[in-house]
Order: structure tokens, then C-alpha cells, then sequence
């Protein structure tokens, strides 16, 4: 009898391709402002990130949304990987200290750990972190899809930003990334998210409330995956334009901490990687 053989050892899987996500998040303590007026004041005050601000009891904190906008996000991504791509999605935040809250992690691995928000807003630091992270070719490989970098913020930076943010868009890999930017509230440094993203095809996002920082993030997803789609990944149209991207951001009064459901609210104040290289 002729028996027919199959020699495993000659195939290999293909390997899915990522493409990285890569948030820079502010959870400096004025990410506790409340975002809706289902509140209770108190009367008390606390001073923190240089204002001072009333406690109130209840609403919803721009920090709760914004882990829900990333919780969201992630759920999103998981479910459109497929066997030929991937999305390795990192976070770095920013607020009392620097530090990657995330590694980078294939999205339907990721067990999620909610964000606290506290202190003030040393986003040059931050910057450098996720450069840090994008030059290194054994946590963004060369293999990869150029990747997405979207900074948060709600505030104006308490560091020296200005060389970080020059050496992220104009020196070496961090350059080839695609850069969106989410302005929160009206008390954000919006010339400093203009630099950032500059020489994209992005809008400035700005959003005011909770609808709007889910609207926001949500576009940014559609994107993100829209271009996971495309028969050429690496090419970036922009994210479309909404409401969000296109109205200033209001002011709140209200502030709010997670702690014991108490809220504040403000008072004054040629190798062989060459040769698989995606897009390095």
C-alpha cells in the first residue's frame, strides 16, 4: 500500500502581524473632576494639583470614564484580531509619577487594572517613556504595522516637555507613528497637543463630558481597526472628524475622587529583520 505522508516539521504557521497601540494618559488629580451633575456637595474643600477643590458625593469622574473609554477600546481590538494581525496595546500613564500601567499586550490577553487618577502632570517624562517603548525593537517589533500613539490630557504639563516632545516627532522610530490627540475640559495646553500632532492628518479632539470622551475614543477604534482592514495597514487617512473634534471644550465646575463614592469640585483657581520589516 502506498501511504501518503505529511512532514510537519517543513510548515510553519504564519504569525500575526501587530499593530501597536500605544495611550499616553493623564491621571494627574484634576482627572477627578466630575463630568455630569448628578452630585452631592458637601461644603468641604481640598487642595490638590495647585487648585482647590469641593467634595462632593456621587457623579461620574473623568477618570471612571476614561477607563471606561479604554475598557472599551481593548474590547474593540480583541475582537477584530484575526490570524494574520494583532493589536499590542500598551498604556503609560501620567500623574504622580511616570509609569508603563501596561505593557505591550495582545488585546484579547489583556486583563485590565483601573486607572487612579492623582498629582500633577509631567507629560515631558511621559513622552520620553513612550519613546522609550516604540525604539525598542523587542517591544515594538520592526515586524510591525506603524503604530498609533494617542495622548490624553486635561491639564497643562508640570515638566520640561518641549525637547521630549521635538525628539518624539522629529528623531528616529517614534517619527513614523501615527499621533492623535484628546484634549479634556478647557484648562488643557492645547498649543502643546497641536505639536503633537502635527503633520498628521488628525483633528485635535476635544470632549467635555462623558459622551464625548467615549465618542472620541470610539472614532479612534474605528480608525484603528478600519486600517487593520485596508489592503495596505501602514497608510493612515486621518480619523474622521465629529462633534467632539470640532467643538472647544466646556468648562466644569465639578470635580469628583473615587474614594468612598466623595467628589470635588472646583472652587477657584539587508538582515533578516530587515528583510520582514513592516514599516521600520
Amino acid at each position: 500500500m502506498n501511504i501518503k505522508r505529511f512532514d510537519p516539521s517543513k510548515f510553519t504557521a504564519s504569525k500575526a502581524k501587530p499593530l501597536p497601540v500605544l495611550l499616553l494618559l493623564d491621571v494627574s488629580g484634576s482627572m477627578n473632576e466630575v463630568v455630569n451633575d448628578a452630585f452631592e456637595r458637601t461644603g468641604q474643600t481640598v487642595v490638590e494639583d495647585g487648585q482647590t477643590w469641593e467634595i462632593v458625593r456621587g457623579g461620574e469622574s473623568r477618570i471612571e470614564v476614561l477607563n471606561k473609554a479604554v475598557q472599551e477600546m481593548i474590547a474593540s481590538l480583541a475582537k477584530e484580531e484575526q490570524l494574520d494581525h494583532e493589536f499590542l496595546v500598551s498604556v503609560i500613564t501620567f500623574g504622580a509619577t511616570v509609569g508603563v500601567h501596561l505593557p505591550p499586550t495582545k488585546a484579547s490577553l489583556v486583563q485590565w487594572t483601573p486607572l487612579a487618577a492623582g498629582g500633577g502632570t509631567p507629560l515631558g517624562e511621559a513622552i520620553a517613556t513612550g519613546k522609550q517603548l516604540i525604539e525598542d525593537k523587542e517591544k515594538t517589533p520592526s515586524r510591525a504595522y506603524r503604530p498609533v500613539v494617542v495622548l490624553v490630557s486635561d491639564g497643562k504639563p508640570t515638566d520640561g516637555w518641549e525637547e521630549n516632545l521635538a525628539s518624539f516627532v522629529g528623531a528616529g522610530r517614534s517619527t513614523k507613528c501615527d499621533r492623535i490627540a484628546l484634549a479634556i475640559g478647557a484648562g488643557t495646553d492645547e498649543e502643546m497637543l497641536r505639536k503633537f500632532i502635527a503633520g498628521t492628518p488628525n483633528p485635535l479632539f476635544h470632549a467635555s463630558d462623558a459622551a464625548q470622551i467615549l465618542e472620541a475614543f470610539q472614532r479612534v477604534t474605528m480608525s484603528v481597526t478600519v486600517r487593520s482592514r485596508s489592503v495596505d495597514p501602514n497608510q493612515i487617512a486621518g480619523v474622521a472628524g465629529s462633534s467632539a473634534a470640532s467643538t472647544p471644550s466646556a468648562s466644569r465646575p465639578t470635580r469628583s475622587t473615587p474614594a468612598a463614592g466623595m467628589g470635588r469640585a472646583g472652587a477657584s483657581g539587508g538582515s533578516e529583520e530587515k528583510a520582514e520589516d513592516g514599516y521600520w
